[in-house]
């Protein structure tokens, strides 16, 4: 088992916390990979923000920087799928009126479905910051660039994106003692 919060970064895991959730909540676990956002202006996403979309800025909530997201044809698929106004949040709590769910919310609903995808025990702790760190490791397997991912996370050194994305030094001698020739 690992420490910290880290990602999610084999697929059958990730199709497995797809099978373990429904409705809004698979939605978001969807979404928040496929866009790399902070949980945090993840969950101030409206309908309207996305439906019909190809892209979307944003102003993040930490830096107050603008920040344009293209949108996947899986995200305009899951958002489709949504059903509201345009002013709606895309994760709406059940307690009150046209309420987004809370970070502690995200998290419960994150560790609830890995416990239920029995990969808890082997992923480690789910956070709220888990859907972004999934983004960025999938988005490193697939050979983007690290000034890439340190551009659209923010970081100041390729150092600090490799750790965030789960890329650490004990993972880089697993690979030299797997090299067998």
């Amino acid at each position: 088992m690992t420490t910290g919060v880290g990602a999610i970064s084999v697929k059958a895991d990730r199709d497995k916390m797809k099978q373990a959730l429904t409705g809004r909540n698979k939605a978001m676990f969807i979404i928040g990979v496929s866009v790399g956002l902070r949980i945090s202006d993840l969950l101030q996403l409206r309908i309207g923000d996305l439906r019909n979309k190809d892209n979307v800025t944003i102003t993040e909530q930490k830096t107050g920087k603008q920040r344009t997201i293209t949108l996947s044809q899986t995200v305009k698929d899951e958002v489709a799928k949504m059903e509201g106004a345009d002013d709606e949040f895309m994760f709406k709590s059940q307690k009150g009126a046209n309420q987004p769910i809370s970070r502690v919310q995200a998290y419960r609903i994150l560790n609830d479905a890995a416990q239920k995808a029995g990969i808890a025990a082997k992923i480690g702790r789910i956070g709220t910051h888990t859907l972004r760190k999934t983004f960025g490791a999938i988005a490193y397997k697939n050979g983007t660039d690290i000034t890439e991912l340190m551009y659209i996370f923010g970081h100041s050194t390729p150092r600090m994106t490799l750790n965030y994305i789960g890329i650490t030094s004990e993972k880089v001698a697993d690979v030299y003692k797997a090299i067998e020739v």
